[in-house]
C-alpha cells in the first residue's frame, strides 16, 4: 500500500513508479486525495503494463494496480 495523500504533484506519480520499478508487483494498492494524482497514477499505470480499478475511500480515492 502506498499512501501518496497530502503530497502535490508529481511526487504521487513518482512514488508508484519507484514501487513498480523496484518490486514489479502482481498488484498495488494507492491512496490519493486529488483528482489529478488519480489521473496521473492511472496514465503511469497504463504505460507500465496495470489496469487500475478506482474506487472511493471516504474523502479519498483507492486505486488497485494489476499486472495486465
Amino acid at each position: 500500500m502506498i499512501d501518496t495523500r497530502g503530497f502535490g504533484c508529481p511526487t504521487p506519480v513518482l512514488m508508484v513508479r519507484k514501487a513498480l520499478q523496484k518490486d514489479a508487483p502482481a498488484a498495488l494498492e494507492v491512496l490519493a486525495d486529488a483528482r489529478v494524482a488519480v489521473e496521473n497514477i492511472t496514465r503511469l499505470a497504463d504505460s507500465m503494463g496495470y489496469q487500475v480499478t478506482e474506487a472511493p475511500d471516504g474523502p479519498d480515492f483507492r486505486l488497485t494496480l494489476t499486472k495486465k
